[in-house]
């Protein structure tokens, strides 16, 4: 668990180890986070590939994070899901938290879906609600644990990739267009990751306010960094799954458990907006419905 940096032999170990267990080609990649994992049920022709299967794949070790990869079909798109994560506080280097993503892109996939729990920090958001990413804050990027850091593979991406533009313009489009036909309410706002376990205090969120966060969690930037890094398309939705408590005086709590309840309530929301997002997907450089 204490190796910090992922060397391309590493993914390639683990890609083939994937393809020796499937002859499916996905093309898109999903990640759902905590309570999530029921979505990957919906998947059909499913084959299921546990984390501690794969060579020098990080296994999850938090409740709500099943650990498995599922290959199949999924609203007529080849998909492989992660049904659950691993995130830097389990003791994971960022490297090995977002090698997944490094497998994503060597086997070929074009776009990734990104999904969360989060804490609500706009005070207009309410817990149950989805929240479309259209941008992060990498507070723990900026204190120096970024995945890119340590030796750069040019077979990977750039050294100094450009992060402007994180979150694809044309999935989020297509999500709030989808989202607006479903009658399904969609927020839009800035992600904050930092690196957990402990929740937040009231101080804390009244700090990443006035930086312009809308939503927190402790997870997603690293994948998004290293997915855009490989040049694969990022889409980001969050769950709002509690509003973070911003009053020293409050009497509510914040706890893992009430994460997890507020997911198996907004996960049909979920299914079905991912579903339908999936069956318009197009193709990269094509336009919607093209």
């Amino acid at each position: 668990m204490n190796k910090e940096f992922v060397t391309s032999e590493d993914v390639a170990q683990a890609v083939a180890y994937v393809r020796s267990q499937t002859r499916q080609q996905p093309q898109v990649g999903m990640v759902l986070g905590s309570g999530l994992s029921g979505l990957a049920s919906a998947v059909t022709d499913a084959e299921r590939i546990a984390f501690g299967r794969i060579p020098h794949f990080p296994v999850s070790t938090v409740e709500g994070h099943d650990g498995a990869l599922v290959i199949g079909r999924l609203q007529g798109q080849d998909v492989l899901v992660m049904q659950g994560r691993v995130h830097f506080y389990e003791g994971y280097s960022m490297q090995q938290v977002t090698l997944p993503m490094r497998l994503m892109q060597r086997m070929g996939i074009h776009t990734v879906i990104l999904t969360n729990a989060a804490g609500g920090i706009n005070p207009a958001f309410h817990a149950g609600e989805l929240m479309l990413i259209n941008d992060h804050i990498n507070l723990i990027g900026m204190a120096g644990q970024n995945p890119l850091r340590g030796p750069n593979d040019p077979s990977f991406g750039l050294r100094f990739p450009s992060m402007t533009r994180v979150y694809d313009a044309q999935l989020r489009a297509l999500a709030l267009a989808t989202a607006a036909r479903l009658q399904i309410p969609l927020r839009q706002g800035v992600y904050m990751c930092l690196a957990g376990p402990c929740f937040e205090t009231p101080a804390d969120i009244r700090f990443l306010r006035t930086i312009g966060a809308d939503a927190v969690g402790m997870s997603t930037v690293p994948e998004a960094v290293v997915a855009r890094h490989g040049g694969m398309r990022v889409l980001g939705i969050s769950t709002i799954s509690n509003m973070a408590i911003d009053d020293i005086d409050s009497e509510a709590e914040t706890t893992h458990q009430e994460v997890l309840e507020t997911g198996k309530l907004v996960v049909p929301r979920l299914t079905t907006l991912l579903q339908a997002i999936l069956a318009d997907l197009p193709a990269p450089g094509k336009p919607a419905g093209a």
